[in-house]
């Protein structure tokens, strides 16, 4: 079995879809503590040919909480905001009609915990792309909060039975191989593969 582990992002980079779409189980972690101006709860989209920064309002942020202890704003007015701001952009694209939906169950999501209104939307876009990658939060199947880093990683493989774990290129250095090998696990890298596309005639910006 082949697994991948990644903290939850909104809306991610197209890496992210396709280390998930490389493996068979993939682990949310939603345990770790909570990153201010990371990814978990923003991401960009093109305005008007530059990147603008789009998101999820949340109450009581803190890195001294763990993402999955994160609330979201339950008000309506920054979820209507937002999908005004995604309509506006792209509502001259040629997909919108057929992606709209989607981002708009996506946006209102009432999930009132982040890590689960992050969740929905990575579930959303698989079932939108056809990714059949099993998903799990690390909260609500893993026993291993006290360990860290490389450790845990190894023992969530073996918690999960993972023949082969998957990382992001950029972790390379993170990880090493020989420990990996000694408890029976294969360790692999993915490296992105940029898909550039027509983006309304102005110069590429990768990293939506």
């Amino acid at each position: 079995m082949k697994l991948g582990i990644m903290q939850p992002y909104f809306l991610p980079y197209l890496g992210f879809w396709q280390l998930l779409n490389a493996v068979d189980e993939y682990i949310i972690y939603d345990d770790v503590n909570f990153i201010k101006g990371g990814w978990i709860n923003r991401n960009r989209i093109l305005l008007q040919g530059k990147p603008h920064y789009i998101n999820v309002r949340m109450q009581g942020a803190s890195p001294f909480k763990k993402i999955n202890e994160v609330h979201v704003d339950s008000s309506p007015q920054w979820r209507e905001k937002l999908l005004q701001t995604i309509r506006m952009a792209y509502g001259k694209a040629p997909c919108f009609e057929g992606v709209y939906p989607l981002m708009e169950g996506i946006v209102r999501c009432e999930a009132p915990l982040l890590s689960d209104y992050v969740a929905n939307s990575i579930t959303s876009v698989c079932a939108y792309l056809g990714i059949s990658t099993h998903l799990h939060l690390a909260s609500k199947i893993l026993e291993n909060q006290e360990l860290s880093g490389q450790e845990r990683v190894l023992d969530t493989c073996r918690q999960m039975g993972a023949e082969e774990y998957y990382n992001a290129i950029g972790g390379r250095e993170l990880y090493d191989t020989a420990a990996f090998a000694e408890r029976g696990v294969r360790l692999s890298f993915l490296e992105m593969q940029d898909c550039p596309y027509v983006q309304f005639g102005n110069e590429f910006v990768p990293g939506l």
